[in-house]
């Protein structure tokens, strides 16, 4: 934040004198009101009160307490009750964001407007990284789900024999193996990288894919790890109980204890959801932005909660609206088997025709997705940092705004 840009902002400037404005002609000595001698070396400041009988000049509202002279009429808001507590009138705006409380629309369109503001530093982030996840996971089902594998033996055989068995859940292996570690080290970088261009664009800086890269690879080993630490923590929320319930040999203990066990564990998801920015924003160690990420969503686990679970469902819906008709097409035209293939959904019949074609449209869906999850995800951080530790002010002195009197 040491290169903020210097702006200035309204209202820091005098204002200048109008050259047109023309004074108001004085009234008729008649009509002029005797003025009352002030004593000697007094000079009438702007704290002392006028004389009994002088009335401030038009224009002006008369001192605290006095009320206003016959036949003035009150100056706008007299005597009215203060306003209520609402929210502020100006908030400053440097960025995709304004710099004060957010509202779910306002989260929503400062994660839409980073990617279109930076959209060639986002696109080559969310794009570059779709396209080498998508390699390794058809190149690894190619590999390990074709009709030459196991697994096409375990799939096209109802009474498999223990080899065929064992075969075939080797190959499943191998293949989620591959594909989740492709998954996981990708959304790894694009988050780490992509947070660093929402905090860029919270202040209105443009950022390139170098920049994004130089402040995000340090890091990256630290936001794996806490990737890793969290997802084991949730997992085994869930899977503590039900264990416990086993060695028991209680299936109603288990039952419960699985139940009890996801609640527990989306509890926990969400009171860590905050720790991936702070890890990167903060530069804190894995630990530290996980105590970060639980105090942070203290006293607003619901909010946070709804708006994590709407985006996952938005997410998820056009993931699956992007990704349907390439996969339909690829199925009744990439697969040996055409439209017979695609009704029986057997996955033994893959081509390479069938893997480029569906393997489009699941970049092109993560492409857009990438930058809406994790857009959001960071400017929730930002926004709870706002609510709870005025980081509005620290945001607009880095942006170089003076903030407005009475802002």
């Amino acid at each position: 934040m040491s290169d903020a840009p210097g702006w200035t902002s309204p209202g820091s400037q005098p204002p200048e004198q109008d050259p047109d404005r023309t004074t108001a002609p004085a009234p008729p000595p008649s009509q002029q009101q005797p003025q009352p001698q002030q004593p000697q070396g007094w000079t009438a400041g702007p704290g002392v009160p006028p004389q009994p009988g002088h009335q401030p000049p038009y224009g002006q509202q008369p001192p605290y307490g006095q009320q206003p002279g016959y036949g003035q009429q009150p100056p706008a808001g007299w005597g009215a009750p203060p306003p209520a507590w609402g929210p502020r009138e100006y908030a400053a705006k440097p960025g995709v964001i304004p710099l004060r409380p957010l509202g779910l629309g306002e989260i929503l369109d400062g994660a839409v407007s980073t990617a279109r503001a930076h959209w060639r530093t986002v696109l080559a982030i969310s794009l570059g990284i779709a396209v080498v996840i998508q390699l390794l996971s058809s190149v690894a089902m190619k590999l390990w789900l074709s009709e030459n594998s196991g697994f096409a033996a375990l799939e096209n055989n109802p009474d498999p024999t223990a080899e065929e068995l064992r075969d075939g859940l080797v190959d499943v292996g191998a293949f989620s193996s591959v594909a989740g570690i492709a998954t996981l080290l990708g959304s790894v970088l694009a988050t780490a990288m992509l947070t660093i261009v929402v905090s860029r664009a919270v202040l209105g800086r443009s950022v390139t894919l170098g920049e994004a890269w130089d402040d995000s690879r340090r890091q990256l080993h630290r936001l794996l790890g806490l990737t890793l630490l969290t997802g084991l923590i949730v997992v085994a929320a869930v899977a503590v109980p039900v264990l416990l319930g086993i060695l028991l040999d209680s299936p109603a203990i288990a039952i419960l204890g699985l139940l009890g066990g996801i609640v527990f564990a989306i509890w926990l998801w969400v009171r860590l959801s905050l720790a991936a920015p702070a890890l990167m924003l903060e530069r804190q160690g894995v630990l530290t932005a996980l105590r970060r990420s639980f105090k942070l969503v203290s006293n607003s686990w619901w909010r946070i909660f709804g708006i994590q679970l709407l985006i996952t469902v938005l997410v998820t819906i056009v993931s699956g609206i992007l990704e349907i008709p390439f996969t339909v097409i690829a199925e009744i035209i990439g697969s040996d088997g055409g439209f017979d293939s695609f009704i029986s959904g057997s996955l033994s019949d893959l081509t390479w025709t069938y893997l480029l074609i569906s393997g489009i449209g699941a970049v092109i869906a993560s492409a857009i997705t990438l930058p809406i999850s994790a857009g959001v995800t960071a400017l929730l951080y930002i926004d709870q940092r706002i609510r709870r530790e005025a980081l509005d002010l620290e945001l607009a002195r880095a942006a170089g705004i003076t903030p407005q009197p009475g802002s």
